[in-house]
């Protein structure tokens, strides 16, 4: 069993609250993420789940054992770190068969888990070479190995992509992920990348000032984000946001400066010429024949798409286009815009209109 619950978690530093009334319930074998920007304590409450910090409210509940108090070496837990925290001067099978040295496993039965583990991350030609001797991405698997042998009841990763080059990102997140199908054991992900968040949870928890601004599965978030700062966390490229006024009762848009107006699923539920900010996702926008006219700005070829920068009654925006329509900076086009995709926010909260 890996069932993690947080309930009213807080953690303070002084007179100064860093997490406030965090609540989480994660199944057995669920990938979750915790991602925000940097400073929003996610790596903070990783370690409260670990047992590296302790919290300062609330309770974490491992498989039903309220945990505040246990030493982190006996919360069952086995964690990832972004620095790898390989032992220089030992090989890879003895960096990752350390824990169980230390905790007297065994020789053959340590010797067993070591292999097993190095079969799952394609480390056997590597575990005579001492760390220096490896690229990151390996010594990143060595840290994954470490943590596969002890057979825990739940990873937990502290950022561990974040030191690797894009490329390797990229095979290192699908190497992860391979890994959770495989074992199918609970894992807690931290990260500031919304796309490995994108990519490889079974539910992101957003994290802003400390608090959990959202949580659901990453479909959910890009879809259906409760706030303006969800929105614009969520996604890449980046959410456009508008400043426009609410149209008459009724009106199935808003408006933008100069007149544009900009269409929505269904009226909004409030009064006319109330200011509200409005939100489209870059991929759902298409060129059409009418709709509102945009002037090209820049073009950033992606290979079949191409990101282009627009300007829009006097605001920039984001649209993916097809690389074959042949946009040059200085070009009118005509945007369809879904109006069932629209979002719309208070612009003093935040919060979701729309």
């Amino acid at each position: 069993m890996g069932q993690i619950q947080l309930e009213n978690v807080g953690k303070t530093y002084g007179g100064t609250t860093v997490l406030q009334d965090i609540n989480l319930d994660i199944e057995d074998g669920e990938f979750v993420v915790l991602v925000g920007p940097s400073g929003c304590g996610k790596s903070t409450l990783l370690r409260m789940v670990a047992g590296l910090e302790d919290i300062s409210q609330g309770r974490i509940i491992i498989d039903g054992k309220v945990a505040n108090r246990i030493p982190a070496k006996e919360r069952g837990l086995a964690m990832v770190f972004q620095s790898y925290a390989l032992y220089p001067h030992m090989k890879v099978a003895e960096n990752m068969s350390f824990a169980l040295r230390l905790a007297g496993v065994k020789k053959s039965e340590i010797d067993a888990k070591v292999r097993q583990a190095a079969e799952i991350l394609g480390l056997e030609p590597y575990l005579d070479r001492l760390p220096k001797e490896l690229s990151g991405g390996q010594r990143q698997r060595v840290a994954m190995g470490r943590a596969i042998v002890r057979d825990p009841e739940a990873f937990l990763f502290d950022e561990p992509l974040s030191n690797l080059d894009a490329k390797l990102r990229v095979r290192m997140r699908s190497e992860i992920k391979k890994l959770h199908q495989r074992l199918a054991k609970t894992t807690i992900y931290v990260t500031h990348d919304q796309t490995e968040a994108m990519t490889m949870a079974d539910r992101i928890v957003v994290l802003h000032d400390g608090h959990v601004a959202q949580i659901g599965p990453p479909s959910e978030l890009y879809n259906n984000p409760n706030s303006a700062f969800v929105a614009s966390f969520i996604g890449s490229p980046e959410i456009s946001m508008f400043q426009a006024k609410a149209g008459a009762k009724g009106a199935h848009h808003v408006v933008l400066d100069g007149g544009v107006t900009m269409p929505l699923g269904r009226p909004l539920d409030v009064a006319e010429g109330t200011e509200v900010t409005y939100g489209i996702r870059p991929q759902t926008i298409e060129i059409a024949e009418t709709g509102p006219v945009a002037e090209v700005l820049l073009v950033e070829p992606t290979g079949e798409t191409a990101e282009v920068t627009l300007s829009l009654a006097g605001q920039e925006m984001v649209a993916v286009l097809p690389a074959k329509a042949g946009l040059e900076p200085g070009r009118q086009i005509a945007l369809g815009i879904p109006a069932e995709r629209a979002l719309v926010f208070d612009p003093a909260t935040g919060g979701r209109l729309l």
